[in-house]
């Protein structure tokens, strides 16, 4: 085989994979509704073999960057042969076309996985949820071949080389940021069809739930990292410093994670009590739609962010389009089948289950205002009635107080007891934590050496409200147990996943209150011998030097770091480059990272007689942001493992096996 035919052989595989798309939808869903067991049995080599021709199609578009195929326009447009192999490979997901594909491989490898790891789950459930993932990727597939083919050629007139990767997207930060952001919004539409496949069934027990959530807490693992790795690239790679924009693409991923954060919750409660149904069946629904909205706001050209791809219009119209078919029909099939699935308890405005019902109006509420602040301007513009900008006063005015308000109903439902808490007890256990949690809050911003700040305070005492009653909590579970440690070992894995998850949000706060009011910057003009003093260090530069990249020309600062009373010293190098094949400037900053503080120098620009603009900031705490979102991830991880739910069928767990109908068909 030629490997001039290796881009041919990519197109081909994608029609063989919309058509098997096209039988996974249809023939397992007929299945389902007319009882048929040989056609619901398609479901799952269908999904198999969509995600092979899937496969083979991302790899020739791989291949075709490795091999500097400049004939295949999205590999001329975006890679050149200077590019270091690593960002090749990278290069074919940092553009539209690309990652649309990297998009519907995931969704398809989903939806395999799906198919794999529910063998369990009763015939009619797995071919349902299955179809609906197959119509999903159904539309996907469409969008890329009639839209959005990564395999057109610029035959005959083939460039001598490449435009180039966007020096921004040069960077480890981005081979890793959009592969997990990707997973945590493909991830939703499992979830999503699961929440379909209830309604048409007309099943939703505690049996749908335990099903269902694994697969809620492992896509809200992803987006987290996914979102935790967006905003570490945006500290260090586009040189101020900051670590969110309230960017409307930012906002995009954050929607979902909303939402997914409330169904995880919502899933809880429906498996342990029966309760919330169709708010959990809603929020399924509304996660996978803004995950769609995200992908609207970044592909349709109808805004500018160094996130976006902002591409022909058309392609918008048809995410659109497809947004709208895929949220019209499913709450349509909610208004229609939900009434039979929806089930009443009864609980006091104590309990757990109220509790998690208080903070999921919350999320819901926080979603509402920052998806307002995002596409109203949108709206406004569309709709030719003017132009405003939403930018950070917006949503941290709103965002903040409805943050901690939740914050302090997380602190509770922990506590709380379900169905029925009593005041008095629920006091009795929380007094001492709240007392500690003010004294803290209140106290430490002394201790760390810094001017009182009230935003600090209320912080570090949201921050100890959420960790101090979980340690009661593991206290309480563990004290009636032989010794410590096998009072420990008996609480379950998602029990510990749910700690850490919350452990998480309480480092974040932290991070994110002490970094927003301790953060200390100086903008100075520096040459060979000139010093700048910076929150108690010395930042001298000694040398300027310049360099050849593998596909980029640097001038680089050679800036010596001496903190006040020690004789001891560092050296940071930030740089100014300049990528050739682009001719485009971009910063490459110096960091000195720490767990309690960041030493952060930019280089800004030439300022002649050897003299340059420089950032030099020190910022305390930032890296809790990343950290608290990673043990969120892990405790979404963490919980996935719980070996209940990789529980078998059995005649002990009847909501599991098979009903009398699907028994007969299988006989038949």
């Amino acid at each position: 085989m030629s490997i001039q035919m290796i881009p041919e052989i990519g197109h081909f595989a994608l029609v063989i994979a919309l058509l098997l798309a096209v039988a996974q939808t249809a023939m397992p869903l007929a299945g389902a509704t007319l009882r048929r067991p040989l056609l619901m049995a398609y479901a799952r080599p269908m999904a198999s073999g969509q995600f092979l021709f899937v496969a083979i199609a991302y790899a020739a578009l791989t291949a075709s960057y490795m091999l500097d195929d400049f004939s295949v326009a999205n590999v001329a447009n975006n890679s050149n042969s200077m590019l270091p192999w690593y960002y090749k490979f990278s290069a074919v997901w940092g553009n539209h076309e690309g990652s649309v594909l990297l998009w519907s491989l995931m969704l398809a490898g989903w939806g395999f996985f799906a198919g794999r790891y529910s063998r369990e789950l009763p015939r009619d459930m797995v071919a349902r949820v299955l179809g609906v993932l197959g119509a999903v990727c159904v539309g996907f597939l469409l969008f890329i071949l009639i839209t959005s083919n990564p395999f057109e050629r610029l035959l005959p007139h083939v460039p001598q080389d490449g435009a180039d990767l966007n020096p921004l997207l040069q960077d480890i930060g981005l081979i890793l940021h959009p592969p997990m952001l990707y997973m945590g919004y493909v991830g939703f539409s499992v979830v999503f069809a699961f929440a379909i496949a209830a309604l048409l069934g007309g099943r939703l027990d505690a049996a749908w739930a335990r099903w269902a959530r694994p697969w809620t807490n492992l896509a809200w693992a992803f987006l987290t990292i996914g979102i935790a790795l967006g905003s570490w690239w945006a500290y260090y790679e586009l040189g101020w410093g900051g670590w969110w924009f309230w960017d409307p693409v930012e906002n995009a991923s954050l929607l979902p994670w909303l939402t997914g954060t409330a169904l995880m919750h919502s899933l809880a409660v429906t498996e342990k009590r029966g309760s919330f149904k169709s708010w959990t069946l809603l929020l399924a629904i509304t996660t996978f739609s803004l995950s769609l909205l995200g992908t609207f706001l970044v592909r349709s050209g109808v805004l500018t962010s160094v996130h976006a791809f902002a591409n022909d219009p058309s392609r918008g119209f048809f995410i659109l389009v497809l947004l709208g078919i895929t949220v019209g029909i499913s709450l349509l099939i909610f208004a229609l089948r939900a009434p039979r699935v929806s089930h009443k308890t009864s609980f006091n405005w104590l309990s757990r289950d109220a509790l998690l019902l208080i903070n999921n109006i919350m999320l819901v509420i926080i979603t509402v205002t920052v998806l307002m602040g995002t596409v109203y301007p949108l709206l406004l513009d569309a709709l030719n009635l003017g132009k405003i900008s939403v930018g950070p006063p917006y949503f941290n005015a709103l965002f903040v107080p409805l943050t901690v308000i939740m914050c302090i109903f997380m602190g509770l439902g922990p506590i709380a007891r379900w169905k029925q808490t009593e005041v008095r007890s629920l006091v009795k256990r929380l007094w001492l934590a709240g007392v500690a949690a003010l004294v803290i809050g209140v106290t430490m911003p002394f201790i760390f050496g810094q001017e009182w700040n009230a935003w600090v305070a209320i912080g570090l005492v949201t921050a100890m409200w959420i960790v101090l009653p979980m340690f009661r909590d593991i206290y309480e579970k563990t004290r009636h147990a032989s010794t410590r440690i096998a009072g420990l070992k008996k609480l379950s894995l998602a029990y510990w996943g749910m700690q850490l998850g919350h452990l998480g949000v309480a480092v974040t706060i932290i991070g994110v209150a002490v970094v927003s009011n301790y953060n200390i910057e100086r903008n100075v003009r520096m040459g060979v011998g000139d010093s700048a003093q910076v929150a108690g260090y010395t930042f001298t530069m000694t040398e300027l030097t310049s360099r050849r990249g593998a596909n980029f020309l640097a001038d680089r600062a050679v800036i010596e770091v001496q903190r006040d009373g020690s004789s001891r010293s560092f050296t940071m190098n930030p740089e100014k480059r300049l990528y050739i094949a682009r001719g485009m400037p971009m910063t490459q900053v110096a960091l000195r990272p720490g767990l309690f503080r960041d030493l952060y120098v930019a280089m800004g620009e030439d300022l002649g007689d050897n003299t340059w603009a420089m950032r030099v900031q020190y910022k305390p705490f930032v890296r809790w942001l990343w950290l608290g979102g990673l043990l969120m991830a892990g405790g979404g991880i963490l919980a996935v493992a719980d070996r209940r739910y990789r529980r078998l069928a059995t005649s002990e767990d009847p909501e599991m096996a098979p009903g009398p109908a699907a028994s007969k068909e299988a006989t038949a």
